[in-house]
């Protein structure tokens, strides 16, 4: 009696739970609130300062977020000089190398073109240090990447890093032949229609940040990157990381430790709660309106690898994106089915042509496959990059 007595418990606590449960649409989520995003940090080095634009939109919409453009954007020294930002469209803004006074402080200033006015705290200028290396470890299938790095004086102990990867990889299958669509044949495939080799690249999309405040040295070791899983390609053939960090003053990193908080570490009871993001850019005539992001004055410091398949394990098998059977089979007449099969399959069709089939020294019809598996082009670019390195 006493275990039926809490099964029927149960069934009346899950039929109230069921019957009350309504969905859950705070005003907020629907709020028309469109915020400016500033992403950028001021550069006092070699390189260009670049600085983009944007708004916020709805979790509810369904239009992704765009460049603001049209703004005047400068870098202003407290009580000295400025230097106006280029606009390069789809809100980008850039000025080249900036030589700037260590012993002043620097603000970003944005007017946009409906007249809101906006700027960052003015803030110090800090050193960053040369990266001392990029490493990696074989751990749990995939490939952690790593990198080290020190400050000798302990004045830099808040550090973030960003970084670009590109990888060589190829399709399934290598494509000899294409289509001639204006003669209607298949003729070889020249060199400026290779399909076969490939460079993908992609840019970070986590927040990468470390501090050794904790420490008696201001020193960084094996700061994790991003992993490389074991059936990825772009460890198939050769890939390279271009590391760039930037040191941060306390406030900084706090801004961009509740930023990761707030997108990369919630979803579960044990995790961090969301918090409030207070960054250093302010609408300068309506201080209530809130404005992302966090304006740096630093140099950047860089640091370019290379990784080879030859350097992973040798039982690391990558996995193509497609699934792709083997080539099937085109005649140029099928006496089973009486008609042209390289007209109708490859011609006047979708498929491309991998090899020839010969017999007794003519071309009787072709192997074929889909565009997804021998075109490396649909999802990269052959062009090998000025940057890229042979082993």
């Amino acid at each position: 009696m006493k275990g039926k007595r809490y099964i029927l418990i149960l069934l009346l606590l899950g039929g109230i739970y069921t019957t009350c449960k309504k969905p859950y649409n705070p005003k907020i989520v629907d709020a028309p609130n469109h915020y400016l995003v500033v992403e950028g940090v001021i550069n006092n080095g070699s390189d260009s300062t670049i600085v983009r634009l944007s708004k916020t939109v709805n979790i509810s919409g369904n239009v992704s977020t765009s460049g603001v453009d049209n703004c005047t954007v400068s870098v202003e020294a407290e009580g000295g000089a400025a230097y106006t930002l280029n606009p390069q469209g789809s809100g980008l803004y850039a000025v080249p190398s900036l030589s700037l006074d260590a012993a002043k402080k620097y603000r970003l200033h944005i007017l946009t073109g409906d007249s809101k006015e906006y700027a960052s705290d003015y803030v110090e200028v800090k050193k960053t240090q040369p990266i001392d290396s990029i490493g990696f470890l074989v751990k749990n299938n995939a490939l952690q990447l790593y990198t080290n790095t020190h400050d000798a004086s302990n004045s830099t102990r808040y550090y973030r890093w960003s970084f670009d990867e590109t990888w060589r990889f190829h399709a399934k299958y290598q494509s000899s032949y294409m289509v001639d669509q204006q003669a209607k044949m298949v003729i070889a495939r020249p060199p400026s229609e290779s399909s076969y080799y490939c460079f993908a690249s992609d840019k970070s999309t986590t927040i990468v940040i470390g501090s050794s405040a904790k420490l008696t040295q201001d020193v960084i070791f094996q700061q994790p990157l991003t992993t490389i899983a074991a059936e990825s390609e772009k460890i198939e053939m050769r890939y390279t990381i271009l590391l760039k960090q930037y040191a941060l003053t306390k406030e900084a990193y706090q801004f961009w430790e509740n930023l990761k908080k707030n997108t990369e570490q919630l979803g579960s009871i044990f995790d961090a709660q969301p918090s409030q993001l207070t960054g250093n850019i302010h609408n300068l005539k309506d201080a209530a309106e809130p404005v992302i992001g966090y304006i740096s004055v630093t140099n950047i410091q860089s640091k370019r690898v290379f990784i080879d398949n030859a350097d992973v394990p040798k039982d690391w098998v990558a996995k193509y994106p497609y699934d792709c059977a083997a080539p099937d089979t085109a005649l140029f007449f099928n006496p089973k089915t009486r008609q042209d099969d390289v007209l109708s399959i490859i011609i006047n069709g979708t498929a491309i042509p991998v090899d020839a089939i010969t017999q007794q020294n003519s071309v009787i019809g072709y192997t074929y496959s889909s565009i997804e598996c021998t075109d490396c082009r649909i999802r990269g670019r052959v062009p090998t990059p000025s940057y890229w390195k042979e082993r």
